[in-house]
């Protein structure tokens, strides 16, 4: 006899499993523990099988039946519906890892060993806040440039246009990785080029006129606040690193006898030397005696245990009355790159060594730290010398 709703509810469990029959080999276990499961049992060539067709009520009764009348049809169609169910298993499996999202996420795992933990974070975030609400379930495959163009669009709406440009950086890495993967046969991102407005670039402000500079460099050594961060902003201009690689260095680095400092720099995850001229030697030695037990050369003012925050020196330097329009952070860089070239005429492929760039020699291949180490000694201290005479140039 037919089951029904009523007669499910009102059946108790017992002390062993029951199963209460519908027809067609389906039924209803109910387990000592109260479960209630659909079954169905058949035979193929002899060898009698089962599958399950869910949970009561979760699967309905009706749901259950129009189950099981479709694995009778596979059945009357000569297949084994346990293969056809797997089957559609690892199809189910291969279309879901196959999503943008899914193909994102695996090559955001994959890549983000070599960034920093900041850049990690935001690349993941704009892909969870901008791209996979809207295409983050679609198949890659089957996803084309109409689509990453209806990402990419409100985006612009909202005047955030360089935002839109890096998700379809983004994006195109994404599609790449998939072409290297073999889920994907063609990379719709070139496509949208010309598709956003170009953005302007936007370059860290930095002052670069000789008498300017000079002005600078007094106001920072007439800083009156801490120690510490006296004298970060001192040696900045002298070492024109990132300046997260200079709140976060560490004596370990730092080679007093040798006067280098040694570290491995965030971007790029390369080992690099900054040469340390005698200007910059009078500035960490006698820092060395006050920070130097400790782990980092310029350590936070609530813990020894953690760098200067990465705002310490933006702010010295807005109460000295430096806006954030005429000097940045990696405004030191700049500086550098610029003064070095136009003014001091040091060779382009030194400079590039000592700010950490990709410098290859004719062959193609990359130099290594310690290449041209001499040269760029003496850089250092004729630009740490020309700093000194910009100073005295600038005393009344």
């Amino acid at each position: 006899m037919p089951l029904t709703d009523t007669a499910i509810r009102n059946v108790k469990p017992g002390a062993k499993p029951k199963r209460l029959a519908d027809g067609f080999g389906m039924y209803l276990e109910i387990s000592p523990a109260g479960g209630r499961y659909w079954r169905i049992k058949f035979r193929v060539a002899g060898k009698e099988k089962r599958l399950s067709l869910g949970v009561y009520p979760t699967v309905s009764l009706k749901a259950a039946r129009s189950r099981r009348d479709d694995i009778r049809l596979v059945l009357a169609n000569g297949d084994d519906p346990s293969d056809t169910r797997k089957a559609d298993k690892v199809a189910r499996a291969r279309s879901e890892a196959s999503t943008f999202e899914a193909v994102a996420r695996e090559w955001w795992a994959k890549t983000r060993p070599i960034w920093t933990p900041g850049h990690g974070r935001t690349v993941l975030r704009r892909l969870e806040q901008y791209i996979f609400p809207t295409i983050g379930p679609r198949s890659l495959a089957d996803l084309c440039s109409a689509d990453l163009l209806g990402v990419l669009q409100p985006l612009e709406a909202r005047g955030v246009g360089e935002t839109a440009h890096r998700v379809l950086h983004i994006c195109g890495q994404v599609c790449r990785y998939a072409i290297a993967t073999s889920r994907l046969a063609h990379d719709p991102t070139p496509a949208l080029r010309g598709a956003l407005t170009p953005t302007k670039p936007k370059h860290f402000a930095a002052v670069t006129d000789p008498k300017e500079l000079a002005a600078l460099l007094r106001m920072l050594d007439g800083y009156q606040g801490t120690p510490v961060v006296a004298s970060a902003l001192r040696l900045a201009p002298l070492v024109f690193v990132r300046p997260g690689e200079l709140r976060k260095a560490k004596w370990a680095d730092i080679d007093l006898d040798t006067a280098e400092w040694r570290f491995v720099v965030t971007k790029t995850q390369t080992p690099h030397i900054v040469p340390l001229a005698t200007q910059a030697m009078a500035i960490l030695r006698p820092l060395h005696g006050a920070t130097g037990a400790g782990v980092f050369v310029f350590p936070g003012a609530r813990s020894n245990g953690r760098p200067m925050s990465d705002n310490a020196v933006l702010a010295a330097m807005r109460r000295l009355g430096i806006e954030k329009d005429v000097m940045s952070g990696h405004g030191f860089r700049a500086i550098a790159r610029t003064m070095l070239d136009e003014v001091l005429h040091v060779p382009p492929h030194l400079l590039e060594h000592q700010l950490a760039h990709a410098v290859k020699d004719p062959l193609g291949r990359s130099y290594n730290r310690t290449a041209h180490l001499p040269e760029r000694q003496l850089m250092m201290q004729q630009w740490a010398d020309y700093l000194d005479t910009l100073r005295r140039e600038a005393q009344p």
